[in-house]
């Protein structure tokens, strides 16, 4: 599947090859060593974005009228020296995390998922970026992933005359999202159902370390970012084709 925390017990990628070599060997013909094994992973981005696709299409929640959209800080750098000399200038850059207050330097990444979780379309952005227009620019090329009808579950930043216009006229939605306190009342709190979107985050972040990617190259960070969310849409898969009680559970997978 693959290395770092994606797979428990491996905390980096040369752990897992070392272990594939050790303990995997006599299953395939050729296993790669580090350097060769970062180019193909690296290159792999695309092709874990159709996979993941794949999969997302055969869950039952697919054909729902639910989809939660959410973004989520993705660091690249803890320290100013790192920032200095890697790979992402230009490409990556500071934000500021409201849930957790500090500030980051790496993307932000915007998220599009069925009711439990099951990842449908999602891009990695700067952070100097507004929300609401990746979001919108998201939606906008992958419309094709969404149905006319479908109702749009977000968070109160996303929140915006101009990007509820699009979801209701561009994509034939409906925009659900905590009431803001200066606007009137429509839709409430609506928390019980916030804490869906966030349940997915801690997913990605706890058991998969998606803050862990080691991403070092735009499409390092894509293929590694991709690995966590296709780790998220298998076990869900497996979940539903196993007819298991919580589909978004990754106990048996962590095991």
């Amino acid at each position: 599947m693959s290395p770092d925390r994606a797979t428990p017990g491996f905390p980096s990628a040369r752990h897992w090859i070392r272990f594939a070599h050790a303990r995997l060997g006599h299953l395939f013909r050729y296993l790669p060593q580090q350097s060769a094994y970062n180019k193909r992973l690296n290159a792999a981005g695309p092709l874990i974005s159709r996979v993941i696709e794949a999969l997302a299409r055969q869950v039952p929640t697919w054909h729902d009228d639910l989809r939660l959209i959410d973004s989520t800080p993705l660091p690249c750098a803890a320290s100013r020296e790192t920032v200095k000399r890697s790979n992402l200038a230009g490409h990556a850059g500071y934000g500021y995390c409201r849930s957790h207050s500090p500030f980051f330097w790496g993307f932000r990444l915007y998220l599009v998922t069925t009711a439990e979780g099951m990842p449908v379309t999602w891009c990695p952005a700067n952070p100097k970026l507004g929300e609401r227009e990746v979001m919108a620019a998201l939606l906008e090329r992958d419309h094709h992933l969404l149905r006319a009808g479908q109702v749009i579950l977000a968070h109160k930043g996303l929140a915006g005359r101009e990007f509820e216009a699009f979801v209701t006229e561009r994509l034939g939605a409906h925009l659900v999202r905590p009431d803001r306190k200066d606007e009137p009342v429509r839709h409430g709190k609506i928390a019980r159902v916030r804490q869906w979107l966030e349940a997915v985050i801690d997913t990605l972040k706890g058991q998969l370390g998606l803050e862990h990617h080691g991403g070092r190259t735009p499409a390092s960070v894509f293929a590694r970012t991709g690995q966590r969310l296709l780790a998220l849409a298998t076990a869900i898969w497996h979940n539903w084709t196993t007819d298991a009680p919580v589909q978004r559970s990754l106990i048996a997978y962590d095991h």
